[in-house]
């Protein structure tokens, strides 16, 4: 929530001024956002300054179903396994001859064209937490290193495009326990700024962008006005100009941003054709999908849409077909076509991603158990290859038998498409070089 009352703030130098114009905390991180976006301002310039590392324009939309999506009961069916394997769900063709998904996804089965699955993946990993840390950054867990994130990592080098912040993540479905999600070494200013409210409510409201109610733009201008003349009557007894300009700074970076027409324009779902909304699917995730999209538009380079629930232990089967896959079947194909007939889909890449896969049998409670050694991915967009599906598991869906890749491999090859180096180095808080990825490159969908 933004504060426009008046309060006192201190600089790290210990000057004290009058705050007619204070902003409130970032939700879920705590600090203040002319704070965050004076430092996410740094990388401005960024690419000016240091020789143009990147040289793409490609976005990115990350699709975060936390928890760990069966493998089995989507898209990598076993029709011929035991039923302890196979499962309730029955298969259909896709729009690929030869290829099969189940029952449950029956608009990504029509619509494999736009996607491309990769049915190798090995996590090497079954534990929450750690997935959300490896899969997000490439590199394995490490107490010592904190790995940044992949949105952390394009804020970092690419900066902003417009005032909007580099990296948006929308909702709270990541596990924080071990860093996912997170900026980990490049520092709290380059964390995803967290869109926690449901643009499906009818009140949809961003906090901290939203002045509120009775706070026209014609207010804020009048006190900002009014700031000035504080200024200028402090300024004239300092003896340290110079922190009274960088604070300055702090806040123009955030007023930019509240006040910038792509800001206002970039949240108004309610201006959306109503049969688009429709078509994404009145829910949660079909309207995050859709504000992605916006996002991307108004200039956020990389949007982590997150989804939680996928921890099927108990009611695998009803816990997908009624209400878990039905609305991520409805709201990615419809992103992807979006995407592509507003002419965003070959600069932006679109990725689900889940913790792991599943275990090939069937547990008591009629549910599938974390599974270390096989999943799934989906790429899109940005030229990877529609109707690519890669690699084979066993009979069992239990291990890749046929063109293997691992988790730091999907993150390698998102890299390659948004134009960062597979040897790109940073400098870690007490001055070490670290390097990001190690990965190898999915040479098929590049």
């Amino acid at each position: 929530m933004l504060d426009f009352f008046p309060g006192t703030m201190k600089t790290c130098a210990g000057l004290s001024r009058r705050s007619f114009l204070q902003v409130g905390s970032l939700s879920g991180l705590g600090i203040s956002l002319p704070f965050a976006l004076a430092q996410q301002a740094l990388a401005k310039t960024k690419g000016a300054t240091e020789g143009g590392k990147n040289t793409s324009d490609v976005n990115c939309i990350l699709i975060w179903t936390q928890g760990g999506t069966s493998h089995h009961d989507t898209f990598d069916p076993k029709p011929q396994a035991p039923i302890n394997v196979k499962g309730e769900y029955g298969v259909i063709d896709t729009s690929v001859p030869g290829v099969q998904f189940t029952e449950i996804v029956p608009r990504m089965a029509r619509e494999l064209g736009r996607f491309a699955v990769l049915r190798g993946w090995n996590p090497m990993n079954g534990s929450h937490g750690v997935a959300d840390q490896h899969l997000m950054s490439g590199r394995p867990f490490n107490p010592s290193v904190h790995y940044p994130t992949i949105g952390s990592v394009v804020s970092h080098e690419m900066g902003f495009k417009t005032a909007m912040p580099p990296f948006v993540q929308l909702g709270n479905a990541v596990d924080r326990t071990f860093g996912g999600g997170k900026a980990g070494i490049l520092g709290l200013q380059h964390n995803a700024f967290e869109i926690l409210a449901d643009p499906n409510a009818d009140n949809f409201v961003v906090r901290d962008i939203s002045p509120p109610a009775g706070i026209s733009n014609e207010r804020v201008d009048r006190r900002k006005r009014v700031l000035g003349m504080v200024d200028s009557l402090q300024r004239s007894t300092s003896v340290q100009p110079a922190d009274y300009e960088a604070l300055d700074e702090n806040y123009k970076t955030a007023l930019e941003m509240i006040t910038a027409q792509e800001t206002r324009r970039a949240f108004q779902l309610d201006k959306e054709d109503p049969r688009l909304r429709e078509q994404y699917g009145k829910n949660s995730f079909g309207q995050k999908c859709l504000l992605a999209r916006r996002l991307i538009e108004s200039g956020v380079r990389f949007v982590t849409v997150s989804d939680g629930g996928w921890d099927t232990h108990q009611a695998n089967f009803s816990s997908l077909k009624s209400g878990l896959v039905p609305r991520v079947d409805q709201g990615l194909p419809q992103l992807l076509i979006d995407l592509e007939q507003r002419g965003l889909l070959e600069k932006t890449l679109v990725v689900w991603l889940t913790d792991f896969g599943r275990t090939p049998k069937i547990n008591s409670a009629s549910g599938r158990d974390h599974w270390a050694s096989a999943g799934f991915a989906i790429m899109a967009g940005a030229g990877v290859p529609g109707g690519s599906v890669l690699g084979a598991t066993d009979d069992e869906g239990g291990q890749p038998i046929r063109n293997q890749y691992f988790s730091e491999d999907i993150v390698a090859t998102i890299y390659h498409k948004l134009g960062l180096p597979l040897d790109l180095h940073v400098q870690s808080p007490d001055g070490r070089p670290v390097r990001l990825i190690e990965g190898n490159l999915i040479k098929e969908w590049v």
